[in-house]
């Protein structure tokens, strides 16, 4: 069954650990998802705007990132094709490569400028979540000690949807406040996406999606990248392969089969989970048949649904 991810942080951890994509011990490398159909992974750019002394020092790192990735694309052109266009989709399908797209994870590296998303794209970068765990100029994420749910993006967050709006990227609300994401999907113009998050009907944290969210996001044909950290799962930790059904089920009740997607997080949490690496997927992929989801149904959410926005909205 052929695999679409729209999110891992294996990316930072290669540079940080000084280690290579074509093999490695993280939890994917090119070799394996060659052997497992992986035919699109998003490559994130994940910045910790904390461990940086200034704005100016992250977005030198998210820059090092983008140079980073390009030289491993170059480095194993027989394994993998960078994603610029959905033509180099269509390209990575028939030469039996994976295709790899490249995100970053913090809008906060922007600062106040909003040149800086067109040279993100051109340096590749074709997603953009809109903040990570903390507030910075765009506006406001998700937040466990205090009620987010009233603040919105702020005048430059809108100023960056409006530039990504133009430049046909994908804006991506895993992380976002609650009021982030309504302002989002007032001002977008085709789809949106929840690139790694859950249902929060099932497990109430505040990086999960409330059922009018996945609505939200099905209704713009957008997808939710289902997540598997424990933490998003359930309350006790273990990540089941069972609490990760769960969620596939109640968000395909809720939003149809259309919405779903793969979102795995991979090399960005720790701990237990019925899907820990790349190596997992054909155990999902049994989990869900065994769960009642049709060929056509796991078709959509393994790959199709994630196909279709990257090109609804990069062209």
């Amino acid at each position: 069954m052929p695999i679409a991810d729209l999110h891992c942080d294996t990316l930072t951890e290669l540079e940080k650990q000084c280690k290579e994509l074509r093999q490695n011990d993280l939890n994917l490398d090119l070799k394996r998802m060659r052997q497992l159909g992986v035919v699109l992974q998003d490559f994130a750019i994940f910045v910790r705007m904390t461990e940086y002394g200034s704005i100016d020092d992250a977005w030198s790192y998210t820059k090092k990132l983008c140079t980073f990735f390009n030289s491993q694309m170059l480095a194993n052109q027989d394994l993998v094709l960078p994603v610029k266009s959905y033509a180099d989709v269509e390209r990575a399908l028939k030469e039996n490569k994976t295709a790899a797209m490249l995100s970053l994870e913090e809008g906060g590296v922007l600062d106040e400028d909003v040149e800086r998303v067109k040279e993100l794209y051109d340096r590749g970068v074709r997603l953009i979540t809109i903040s990570w765990n903390f507030e910075n100029t765009l506006g406001y994420p998700h937040s466990l000690t205090e009620d987010t749910t009233g603040l919105h993006l702020k005048p430059f967050g809108r100023k960056v949807v409006e530039a990504m709006n133009d430049l046909h990227m994908i804006v991506d609300v895993s992380h976002s406040g609650d009021g982030d994401f309504w302002d989002v999907a007032e001002m977008v113009k085709g789809p949106f996406v929840a690139s790694h998050s859950d249902a929060r009907a099932i497990e109430p944290h505040s990086r999960n999606l409330t059922d009018e969210m996945i609505r939200e996001v099905a209704k713009h044909g957008g997808v939710v990248g289902i997540n598997f950290f424990s933490k998003f799962l359930g309350h006790d930790g273990t990540g089941s392969m069972e609490q990760i059904i769960t969620h596939f089920k109640h968000i395909k009740q809720v939003g149809g089969i259309d919405v779903l997607a793969l979102g795995s997080d991979f090399d960005g949490f720790g701990g237990h989970s019925g899907v820990r690496t790349c190596e997992d997927y054909p155990k999902l992929i049994s989990a869900l048949t065994k769960a009642g989801f049709t060929d056509d149904e796991i078709d959509k959410l393994s790959h199709k649904n994630v196909l279709r926005v990257i090109k609804d909205v990069i062209g």
